[in-house]
């Protein structure tokens, strides 16, 4: 016998209406209507009722700028004609939300409000169009073509700059930033500095510590004075937790340790849930540094030797981070002025493993494999908050009164991410593409973060943007495929193939146009032309129908090698304007309002739980999940960690940057398993590895919290 399922008031409770997707019929069919409708009472009654209303579009726009809303500097680009064009365009477009958590997490996270925040002054249209005159600056064709595909969901820019663009009262567009920390006292006090200023303007910040001389080093000479890193990391933790984006959004950082630091067994050590709570870390997130040669010392249950920063330093004169241990392992060793210490290398990766099964941390980034695939000239030590992040940094040189003697250069970078299915769906790959690299590229020129001089410099030298994807799991099963199946991983591999090929044409031609590179192009793997090799010297063909298939109907062309000789020559011959192009975030609040799978993620739930504010637990279905295809929803923790590997590995060849990847176990794990999934993902040349997730933890129906530079 069918639930019957209760009957509700005339005013009915949208929230009512979505609880009723934890409801199921006796054949076990979900009502998906519900959420549905839930989502159309809340954008009708509840936020209508506490929106102001204008009587044109034109007086919205000018009270808007006249009272210091919306940045009247935007709207001078333009004619006003061409402003009231698009908006009417953008209303006329008949959005409509899907779901109600995508409504929600609009409303709640994105929509400009009134000061004393009482009235809406936008819908979803209207910041569209807002984030597309904005990016545009004046390019009345780009302002259209950035709208639409918004607006038609092919291409969602990162939180800060969905949420920034236009406003008068506004933190900065950028997603994140990574800085180095280099062994004194004023590139320590300049690193807190940043925190609170990079902070404060919106975006995680990520440092490397690796520089930092171990506890009991010296200092002047004088023999075990050194406190080592964890006084630095307690400093940044506070740092962070003081300052946020005016409440809306707090501050987050992560900090990087290299495996073979003195200080690593500490370092992890503070986040055991038994930690002592003067070395206990709370909120800063936690990533390791791991080089080949641990994983092969740990194969032979070998000790490994880890190397005192201050006398590599000392003896060598170059920072711990910017020499390879994998290569110089044995050198260090051998060298008796290096100071060394012995813990066993299995046992380190048995405590990565039990110290991510307590809190999901730390993050790894396999440093030999980001290096072997990093196309620039320079060493690559460090990742980002979501550990997708992945550029060359140079280090600051300081005065003793803190002044800048060299500004070297640190890192930021400008995220947005394309709907696989959408973007298949329309057809308009090659477009989405060259639209969404071009709003990227005005998020990285229109970017100036003078109060951190070295981040500034970084970004004036490399123009880097992240062009990420999300809904892949979404789009496979609305196909009818398994997520990990052959057909599936063919499709990651020759759709990230394209969107390589793409993304690399666009910023030839801006760099053509504006006859500008990238700071370093001709000492990279472009100007040679030997990154293009892996594309010239064999054909990237569909290894499946069902993949081939996907693109006949989408009216996608494949490139082939002489199409990729052609783009070799040209970007010889021109250049590239961004020295990095691709990087995947993990997505959270603008998967949602796509109604969109995160990132290239299986979902977590075919249901997913989250606890949003007053309003307690709301729910969220899986996008295109009906009664009828449930069987291509297996959540993560169903599908596993190789099958997850096994599709970032897909991808990972086409992209230059990294992939935030997250790996999910069920309750009964054993730190042997954590292991195994990590050796797979180094043998697979997977670069990071992001958050491990526990079956029970996603069950307690708490939010999971994830990167601030992509989640709310």
């Amino acid at each position: 016998m069918a639930t019957i399922y209760p009957t509700l008031t005339p005013a009915e409770d949208f929230h009512a209406l979505n609880a009723m997707l934890n409801l199921y019929d006796a054949q076990g069919n979900i009502p998906f209507e519900k959420d549905q409708q839930a989502a159309d009472l809340y954008t009708r009654e509840h936020i209508a009722a506490q929106t102001r209303h204008f009587s044109g579009i034109a007086e919205r726009l000018r009270y808007l700028a006249d009272e210091g809303y919306y940045d009247a500097g935007v709207f001078n680009q333009y004619p006003l004609r061409f402003i009231t064009d698009l908006h009417q365009q953008a209303e006329q477009a008949g959005h409509r939300f899907t779901t109600f958590l995508g409504a929600l997490k609009f409303y709640q996270s994105y929509a400009l409000k009134t000061f004393d925040g009482s009235q809406y002054l936008e819908n979803f249209p209207q910041r569209c169009c807002m984030v597309a005159l904005t990016l545009a600056r004046g390019n009345q064709q780009l302002a259209t073509d950035i709208l639409h595909d918004i607006l038609q969901g092919r291409f969602q820019p990162a939180t800060p700059t969905f949420l920034n663009c236009g406003k008068q009262q506004r933190g900065e567009f950028v997603s994140c930033f990574l800085l180095r920390i280099e062994d004194n006292m004023e590139s320590i006090g300049r690193a807190v500095n940043s925190a609170l200023q990079l902070s404060r303007r919106g975006g995680g910040v990520a440092f490397c510590l690796s520089n930092l001389r171990e506890q009991g080093a010296p200092i002047k000479k004088i023999a075990r004075q050194s406190s080592g890193v964890i006084p630095v990391m307690k400093i940044l933790e506070d740092a962070f937790s003081y300052a946020n984006q005016l409440g809306a959004r707090q501050g987050a950082g992560a900090v990087w340790l290299h495996a073979h630091h003195p200080d690593i067994l500490p370092f992890l050590d503070t986040k055991r849930e038994n930690a002592d709570e003067k070395t206990r870390i709370k909120s800063l997130s936690l990533g390791v540094v791991l080089p080949d040669i641990t994983f092969r010392l740990a194969r032979e249950n070998q000790s490994m030797a880890l190397f005192s920063p201050y006398d590599i330093q000392r003896v060598y004169g170059k920072a711990f981070a910017d020499i390879s241990i994998n290569e110089q392992y044995h050198q260090l060793v051998a060298d008796h002025r290096i100071r060394k210490t012995y813990i066993s290398a299995r046992g380190l990766f048995q405590t990565l493993a039990a110290i991510q099964c307590e809190s999901g941390y730390p993050y790894l980034m396999f440093e030999d494999t980001v290096n072997r695939h990093n196309p620039l000239p320079g060493r690559i030590n460090m990742s980002n908050l979501c550990s997708e992040i992945l550029q060359v940094n140079q280090a600051s040189e300081y005065h003793e009164d803190g002044s800048y003697r060299e500004t070297g250069k640190d890192i930021s970078c400008n995220l947005g991410s394309l709907n696989i299915a959408n973007v298949m769906d329309a057809g308009r790959l090659e477009q989405t593409v060259n639209v969404a690299v071009r709003a990227l590229t005005a998020v990285s020129d229109m970017s100036e973060i003078n109060a951190v001089p070295s981040v500034a410099a970084g970004n004036r030298a490399s123009h880097a943007i992240g062009l990420g994807q999300m809904n892949l799991h979404g789009y496979l099963a609305r196909e009818g495929i398994l997520y990990g199946s052959p057909e599936a991983l063919d499709f990651t591999n020759l759709y990230f193939y394209c969107i390589a090929y793409y993304a690399i044409k666009t910023s030839c031609e801006i760099a053509c146009q504006r006859q500008q590179r990238f700071s370093g192009f001709e000492q990279s793997a472009y100007a040679s032309g030997h990154f293009f090799d892996k594309y010239t010297e064999r054909r990237w063909l569909p290894r499946t129908e069902t993949a081939a298939a996907l693109f006949r109907k989408a009216g996608i062309t494949l490139p082939d090698c002489d199409d990729w000789l052609r783009l070799k020559q040209q970007v010889m011959a021109c250049g590239l304007y961004h020295s990095n192009l691709q990087a995947v975030p993990p997505t959270g609040s603008i998967s949602y309002i796509n109604h969109a799978t995160s990132s290239i993620h299986p979902i977590a739930a075919r249901i997913e739980i989250r606890k949003e504010g007053k309003l307690g637990r709301v729910y969220y279905p899986a996008p295109y999940l009906t009664n009828e295809n449930q069987a291509y929803y297996a959540d993560a923790y169903q599908i596993g960690p190789q099958a997850i590997i096994d599709t970032y590995a897909e991808a990972t060849q086409h992209v230059d940057q990294g992939l935030s990847l997250t790996l999910f176990f069920n309750a009964d794990v054993t730190t042997r398993d954590i292991n195994k999934a990590q050796i797979y993902a180094w043998k697979k040349g997977i670069k990071t590895l992001y958050y491990i997730r526990l079956r029970q933890t996603a069950l307690k129906g708490t939010e999971l919290q994830g990167c601030v530079a992509c989640a709310l």
